[in-house]
């Protein structure tokens, strides 16, 4: 199997576990997976910089603004949805399906930037302009997985514009950092032989047709969850744009290297690791967080990657504490 399909889809399951609509549901709609956007306008959704995104936020517009960033890259938002409820204790909490995956707008790989990573922060800058009321609205930055990642390389890019960052078991914040946790998965050989044949991107990763693609993907996606939780619910995958992603990241490691500028960002950050997800654990997670100066550390109980799905009611409290 390709090696850097083959990282790099690993780093999409460490956000996935589970497709979201069940067959007898997707049998109803007449279709493989759930509509995008695109395809039923009744979905909430705004438009930016050329494309379509599935999007929703909770609470009032001027309170402090929390935009929820989901893993992948391929992933949605909706495995993070708790993150909702600080809507209740006084955030505007925003959440959107990344450009091409989940029920946002899909795109042939053409319509791509050459430069793969860059397009990720420079949508999330899109997302925060359009939903936030004032230059004065303190802005939290909320990211799973890849979406703790993407969260990094947006401070790392716009330091003094962040006020708060929650941050649950990050990949890595350079490319060896996450190469290294992605390869402690293989060393326990999670896969079997069939799963891998799965993995090789031309297998599954070919033609036009988003639902047929996405489909597959998600067919993949249901066998090869390894972080210490059940399966977990997702709209649908991004197959194109994962497939993208993939061999560029592993190519170009200078562009996912998230830490020049870090040292600038002073304020605390909230940084969780689960008990449950054996790859991970405290010594990854202080390697990780080490490139922020002030660190809050927790490890929370009872879960494994899915942090904000399963482990919400141990994580909320330490969230709330670190907000307030």
């Amino acid at each position: 199997m390709n090696k850097i399909n083959q990282t790099f889809m690993l780093l999409l399951l460490l956000s996935i576990g589970f497709i979201a609509c069940t067959s007898s549901e997707l049998d109803e709609m007449g279709a493989l997976v759930a509509p995008t956007v695109t395809e039923d306008p009744s979905l909430p959704s705004i438009k930016i910089e050329g494309t379509t995104l599935h999007s929703e936020a909770f609470g009032n517009p001027n309170d402090p603004m929390i935009v929820a960033i989901h893993g992948g890259p391929g992933a949605d938002y909706r495995s993070i949805l708790n993150f909702k409820y600080l809507a209740d204790d006084g955030y505007y909490v925003v959440f959107y399906d990344q450009r091409g995956t989940g029920l946002s707008q899909r795109h042939d790989e053409s319509h791509y930037e050459e430069s793969k990573v860059q397009f990720f922060i420079d949508d999330l800058a899109a997302v925060i302009a359009h939903y936030r009321s004032s230059a004065e609205q303190r802005l939290i930055l909320a990211g799973h997985s890849w979406g703790a990642m993407l969260a990094t390389a947006y401070i790392n890019q716009n330091p003094d514009k962040v006020d708060q960052v929650i941050l649950a078991e990050p990949g890595g914040f350079t490319w060896p950092q996450t190469e290294a946790y992605i390869d402690r998965l293989f060393t326990l050989k999670p896969f079997t032989e069939s799963t891998n044949d799965l993995l090789y991107a031309d297998q599954f990763i070919t033609g036009s047709d988003h639902e047929v693609l996405d489909y597959k993907l998600s067919l993949l996606l249901t066998s090869a969850n390894n972080t210490g939780d059940p399966n977990v619910p997702f709209f649908r995958p991004g197959a194109v744009l994962s497939n993208i992603t993939q061999p560029y990241a592993a190519e170009n490691p200078d562009e996912m290297d998230f830490t020049a500028n870090l040292s600038q960002y002073n304020k605390s950050v909230l940084f969780a690791y689960s008990e449950k997800n054996v790859h991970y654990g405290e010594e990854h997670a202080k390697l990780v967080s080490a490139a922020y100066p002030n660190v809050q550390l927790e490890k929370i109980n009872g879960c494994g990657h899915e942090i904000i799905n399963f482990g919400w009611e141990e994580f909320y409290p330490i969230v709330k504490a670190y907000l307030n």
